[in-house]
């Protein structure tokens, strides 16, 4: 239900509607009576991102990812919080992006909120607010990543920390000015939050894994180089190419070494005084190239031409000599100078064939010029680089490149901040160089890691976040500034990043101090979605146990306020990763709103692209088509899981109006036959962007037949009947076109000018099977390699393709196989200290770029697949009626002397199942609320005991 009573207006401050990274602190003051407070309500919402506190209380964070035209607000209850004496004090803190990327579409700045108390307005946003940007919050803190917001930079000498009390004077603050009524502006409608709050759960890390003496390069940088080129890019997310260089001039007091890094290496050149200078070591994506020159100035240019999808740009320069950098024009803000771009070409997606023009001939003048006035040619296109895309605080650089680092033995009285406790750890210090302590947080966490610290003013906190490190190896997050820099003000304090992120290991490095340091504590406050874990599975063999531990965690990383792909590199809500991440849902946790919330996002892409995009809400133009189809056959599934045809009626519309403008892409053969981020697995099968992929168009015979239910389901049978006679059309074509006589398989995909693919997957075959499409002797000969994949075909490279492995196989009653592939697979994960599930198997190049690169994610919730299977399959928990009005309980002991467990119910409640085979069969305990019809099925050989346990519904 839409609000639509507000007397609150958007407000804003400062002289930008839409600045970059910027952090705006707003305030009001009023009263209240014992009367009026006891009801007081908050309802609040910003563009991009709040903290909200009530006199000096933090209440909550928000609001939920929302696209613009409907914006998201939320509701408080505050009355405890408020005094009938005195003044009582909003204060809210707005975290305002400035740029798009895959969960926000950027607007302007704005905060609308209003506190009532039975119908009357106690405090609504108008120009009579004051605000002011938060002192000591740095704008050029480098971007996190292409789908991400910033890093942050803090100076804790200039911030006010008391600006969130009742008693702070803001008499020096600017008025706001009002930007908007509710209704105007980019959010032209409001909607109360749809899902709970999420958690707040302060957790301590396991231990201090190491210490060691590091020093960093001596000049790093981090520059937005897609925003400083291209401007305009920051109105969208889609991929872009430009072709251009940076340029800056290297003085040295004496002759000398001196090294460059660049630490996210997309292929540069590098010229020094015109003369090309190739990399010296290093590997992709760090780069580092070794030059000796002499004393004096030294012109350098750096060929950047690249496609560039966002995120910091990231390079160093070391030396043992002293230098400096400037400006070759000596005027700009920032050492560098910009040369470019001399062409630049958008893409909607990755997919396209757009190519910026090499043959540029000012682009080739420009290559190797030794000094500025060779570049006059060119001159109209530099410009210096602005401070606002560059920091030469990098975190990240100063963390993959350490000229210095000595490993040295841990102090026991370290430990002492690891816990809620008045003890503390004294930080040792090192004359010559900074100390790093790595922290293990004992688990892969998402949310907001905080310390409490005693330390001389200017004293440097650097945070760095990793998902793996084993013995001298760090997996460093390449694509993702996973970082903060915190500047101590004197004495004793406590910061807490209000930026969301994810990791295992914080990489905690103090820099510059003056004095001891002390560390009295160190946290992560884990935010994710509020689940009662009412999933549960034990069994005989620990290694499942774990497995299905590790699937758990993963998928409770993985929700926030929609499930995400992962806590770290991305936060980005994937349609089609989160079709089998609800499934894992339904088993371990039973959540409901984050499912639905998360099917109703999808639709609002429509008006850019009717194809629906492949994730949400976003600034990237993407469209998977598999996605889609994922969409469409998870809104089913819920509809099934929850017996609900009013949300079928609901979604009907929607389901219907993109698999109509899909099939305008059928050609005359009767194939799916599209432009397209054809994806459906991380490995090297043939899946073109341009063609007929066979894939696609097995799972659209699939789509095609479930969204015909849900028509039935929806009441509107006659709309899908269409759709139903579709589906046998296609597969008919894809039986007659894509099958290979010779090879007794489907071929992955004809390309788009026409030659047949003459690669063979595992993957084409598994959705075959699962479509339907295989039958008769085909789907025997296709179940024969899902039991002996033929060496010569592709083999599957995720855990999210083996979902639909696991899936195939279940259909065909070969669950030991199932779990065969489940212990090899994720037991490599346990064996690698994993406590979630990996994004990727290391089993092709795709996959790993070294031996030590076991997956790019460590936690990937289209990965957790195990907990859904291992409770349907050796538990034999199985819905067979809508609503779960029916069940079937049917175990697959396989190698297994028992298993116990509970799978939890859409309307409340679980299904219990307890088994064990003994010397007299098989004993079964089954324990289900009494409204439920059960059957049960014993084994294949086996026979025994069943006792069922009813639990009854409490009384209304």
């Amino acid at each position: 239900m839409k609000e639509t009573t507000w007397k609150a207006g958007w407000i804003w401050g400062g002289n930008d509607e839409s600045p970059r990274n910027e952090w705006r602190c707003f305030r009001s003051s009023f009263d209240v009576t014992r009367e009026t407070a006891a009801d007081a309500v908050l309802r609040i919402s910003a563009d991009s991102r709040y903290v909200a506190y009530v006199n000096g209380v933090r209440i909550g964070r928000g609001p939920v990812r929302s696209w613009p035209e409907e914006q998201f607000f939320d509701t408080y209850s505050i009355g405890h919080l408020l005094r009938s004496e005195g003044k009582n004090t909003i204060a809210v803190l707005v975290l305002h992006f400035g740029v798009t990327n895959f969960y926000y579409l950027r607007g302007r700045g704005g905060l609308l909120a209003e506190i009532s108390s039975g119908g009357n307005v106690l405090a609504a946003t108008d120009p009579s607010w004051k605000t002011a940007k938060l002192k000591g919050q740095d704008s050029s803190s480098p971007r996190m990543s292409c789908q991400q917001g910033f890093a942050e930079i803090i100076d804790a000498r200039e911030l006010e920390e008391d600006w969130i009390e009742p008693g702070y004077n803001d008499s020096l603050w600017e008025q706001a000015a009002a930007v908007a009524e509710v209704g105007e502006g980019p959010w032209t409608s409001l909607i109360p939050r749809d899902i709970p709050f999420l958690t707040e759960e302060k957790l301590y890390p396991s231990r201090i894994e190491s210490l060691q003496k590091v020093k960093p390069p001596v000049y790093t940088a981090a520059i937005d180089l897609r925003n400083a080129m291209v401007p305009a890019s920051k109105e969208h997310a889609n991929p872009i190419q430009y072709m251009g260089y940076i340029a800056t001039t290297l003085s040295l007091a004496e002759a000398g070494k001196v090294t460059v890094g660049i630490m996210q290496s997309r292929g540069e050149k590098l010229w020094i005084n015109g003369q090309r200078i190739e990399k010296s070591y290093g590997i992709d994506p760090e780069r580092y190239y070794e030059a000796e020159l002499e004393a004096g100035d030294h012109f350098l240019l750096l060929d950047i031409t690249q496609g560039d999808h966002g995120g910091a740009y990231h390079l160093a320069i070391h030396s043992e000599l002293k230098f400096s950098l400037q400006s070759p024009d000596s005027a700009g803000e920032t050492p560098w100078l910009l040369v470019g771009p001399f062409d630049d070409a958008e893409y909607i997606d990755t997919r396209e064939n757009k190519q910026i023009d090499r043959n540029e001939p000012h682009y080739i003048q420009a290559a190797g010029a030794a000094s500025l006035e060779e570049l006059a040619s060119v001159q109209s296109w530099i410009r210096p680089l602005a401070a606002a895309y560059y920091t030469d605080q990098d975190v990240f650089g100063s963390n993959v490149w350490r000229p210095v680092a000595e490993r040295y033995a841990l102090p026991p009285s370290l430990n002492a901040c690891l816990t809620a406790t008045e003890q503390y750890g004294v930080i040792p210090q090192f004359r010559d160089g900074d100390t790093e302590l790595v922290i293990d947080l004992g688990k892969q966490r998402t949310g907001f890691f905080g310390f409490k610290i005693e330390a001389p003013a200017g004293t440097v906190v650097d945070v760095y976040g990793l998902e793996y490190m084993k013995n001298d190896f760090r997996q460093h997050t390449f694509g993702l500034d996973n970082t903060f820099r915190y500047i101590c003000r004197e004495g004793r304090q406590q910061y807490e990043s209000p930026v969301r992120r994810g990791f295992r290991y914080a990489v905690v490095t103090i820099r510059g101090t003056a004095g001891p340091v002390k560390l009295h504590e160190v946290y992560m406050v884990q935010s994710t979605y509020p689940v009662v874990e009412a999933g549960t599975f034990q069994s005989s063999d620990p290694l499942l146990n774990d497995i299905w531990a590790i699937s758990q965690h993963t998928t409770r990383n993985c929700m926030e306020d929609t499930f995400v792909d992962c806590p770290s590199y991305e936060q980005t809500y994937w349609v089609g990763d989160s079709r089998n991440e609800a499934l894992v849902n339904y088993y371990v946790f039973g959540e409901l709103d984050i499912v639905k919330r998360c099917l109703r996002l999808v639709p609002g892409s429509k008006d850019r692209s009717p194809l629906y995009m492949d994730q949400v809400p976003s600034g990237w133009t993407s469209v998977i088509p598999n996605w889609t189809f994922f969409w469409v056959l998870a809104t089913m599934e819920y509809v099934e899981h929850t017996g609900d045809k009013a949300f079928a009626a609901e979604m009907w519309p929607h389901v219907r109006f993109t698999l109509e403008h899909y099939l305008t892409h059928v050609n005359a053969d009767g194939l799916l036959e599209m432009r397209g981020w054809n994806l459906l697995d991380w490995a090297p099968i043939d899946q073109p962007n341009e063609g007929i992929v066979t894939h696609q168009n097995l799972f659209l015979v699939k789509t095609l037949r479930q969204a015909a239910l849900m028509a039935e389901s929806a009441g509107q049978a006659s709309e899908g009947k269409p759709l139903k006679e579709r589906a046998s059309r296609l597969a008919q074509a894809i039986n007659v076109h894509l099958w290979d006589q010779e090879r007794d398989a489907y071929l992955d995909c004809i390309h788009a000018d026409g030659r047949r693919s003459d690669i063979y997957s595992m993957q084409t075959q598994v959705v075959a099977l699962l479509s339907g499409v295989a039958e008769g002797d085909r789907q025997d000969k296709l179940e024969s390699y899902l039991i002996e994949p033929p060496a010569s075909f592709v083999q599957i490279g995720s855990p999210f393709m083996s979902f639909f492995y696991y899936e195939a196989l279940e259909a065909m009653g070969r669950v030991p196989r199932m779990l065969d592939d489940i212990r090899r697979n994720y037991g490599l994960m346990v064996d690698n200290d994993a406590t979630t599930c990996w994004e990727m198997y290391p089993n092709f190049k795709e996959n790993r770029a070294n031996a030590d690169l076991l997956t790019r994610s460590h936690c990937h919730a289209w990965s957790a697949g195990p907990a859904y299977f291992l409770g349907r399959t050796v538990l034999g928990v199985k819905r067979i009626g809508d609503g779960w009005n029916k069940v079937l309980i049917e175990p697959d002991p396989c190698d297994l002397t028992w298993a116990r467990g509970a799978v939890p119910l859409p309307n409340g409640g679980t299904i219990e199942v307890d088994w064990s085979i003994g010397d007299e069969g098989m004993a079964i305990r089954v324990s289900a609320p009494e409204d439920i019809e059960l059957e049960v099925k014993w084994p294949e050989a086996l026979t025994g005991k069943v006792s069922i346990v009813r639990t009854k519904k409490l009384p209304l």
